[in-house]
């Protein structure tokens, strides 16, 4: 093994298996792009990082992102192996459960990353052996107390913390453009309340970027709505948010809200519903209006492509963008997976 920046315990490169079922480039949600800067910065510190793929999809042969090494299902059969191997398990969604079992039986140290507050991952923390829970937000780590509080029985992780979704401004800042778009045209992220928009406002432009998951909306009886495939986290500046002006994020539910800290980047306003998630992650810069108020959103709108209002709005954005810079959490959470036993 090589010298690692960082190092563990040991000084020397730690061997990180990550069990997913999907990864970039193909699969671009928040929640792999989360994972993704993580095992980046662990990379960065001169580990090892292979993610093993749980489901089948388009690529067959193993192959290497941003340094870390993807595994497709179809192309190995031997993840036992690399098991063995580790130094430590990471997970998340719904691998945390069959992974946190994997390291109980091979007697590694587990690492569950929370991206939501469903059942699959708070359920597989709580089967005992997670050394460390990574909550992505201040109100999921409260939602995670109050799931081990009613269930007496839950085994508790040895440890938690809390790694905001890290985004660059470098990665994603751009001039904006004048599009009002949304990302992921699914029902429960908007793709509804966005059609109505497009229909009330004939006058703007809009852009609908079709989403890694779910069924996405048809607009094409629309035409003022231009609707691009799924976009590679890594051309979404240039694809999305150099043609955006302002971005849509009515989501029923969105445990942080990693595109709308993106386009804060580029000072791009973000009108959003009151999630939880998005109200922490989004803060003064903001502007929430609640998803069934379509008239609402559409006075916002008007309101924002006045050009005072939206200088004012896209100042907010640049300054919350600095207030999520993610070096610090990033750096704790390698520091983190260095101190755990094994």
């Amino acid at each position: 093994m090589t010298e690692a920046r960082g190092g563990g315990k040991s000084g020397r490169a730690m061997q990180v298996v990550a069990r997913l079922h999907a990864a970039p480039p193909r699969h671009n949600a928040g929640a792999e792009w989360m994972a993704w800067s993580m095992f980046r910065a662990l990379v960065e510190r001169g580990h090892d990082v292979t993610v093993w793929l749980s489901r089948y999809g388009e690529d067959h042969e193993p192959y290497e992102l941003d340094g870390v090494k993807v595994i497709p299902l179809e192309s190995r059969l031997d993840y036992a192996t690399a098991v063995r191997r580790a130094s430590v398990l990471v997970s998340h969604l719904e691998n945390v459960k069959p992974t946190a079992s994997l390291a109980r039986g091979y007697g590694k140290p587990f690492v569950a990353i929370c991206h939501n507050t469903f059942a699959p991952t708070f359920k597989g923390i709580a089967s005992g052996g997670t050394a460390l829970a990574v909550y992505n937000s201040l109100w999921m780590e409260r939602e995670a107390e109050i799931y081990f509080a009613d269930y007496p029985k839950a085994i508790r992780p040895d440890a938690s913390m809390i790694v905001r979704p890290p985004v660059f401004a470098e990665d994603y800042a751009t001039k904006p453009g004048d599009r009002i778009t949304l990302v992921n045209t699914n029902p429960d992220k908007g793709g509804g309340l966005f059609r109505d928009l497009a229909k009330r406002m004939p006058d703007q432009k809009f852009l609908a970027v079709l989403g890694a998951y779910g069924e996405q909306a048809d607009y094409s009886d629309l035409a003022n709505v231009e609707v691009v495939q799924h976009v590679s986290g890594h051309e979404m500046r240039d694809a999305v948010y150099g043609r955006t002006k302002v971005l849509l994020m009515p989501s029923l539910y969105e445990s942080w809200g990693r595109a709308g800290c993106e386009a804060l980047a580029s000072g791009i306003p973000v009108v959003a519903h009151p999630t939880p998630g998005l109200c922490e992650s989004l803060g003064e810069a903001g502007i929430f209006v609640d998803r069934e108020d379509v008239a609402g959103y559409e006075a916002v709108l008007r309101k924002l492509l006045a050009a005072p209002e939206y200088r004012l709005a896209s100042k907010r954005a640049k300054a919350r963008s600095a207030e999520l810079d993610p070096t610090a959490d990033l750096a704790a959470w390698c520091t983190a997976v260095e101190g755990l036993p094994g």
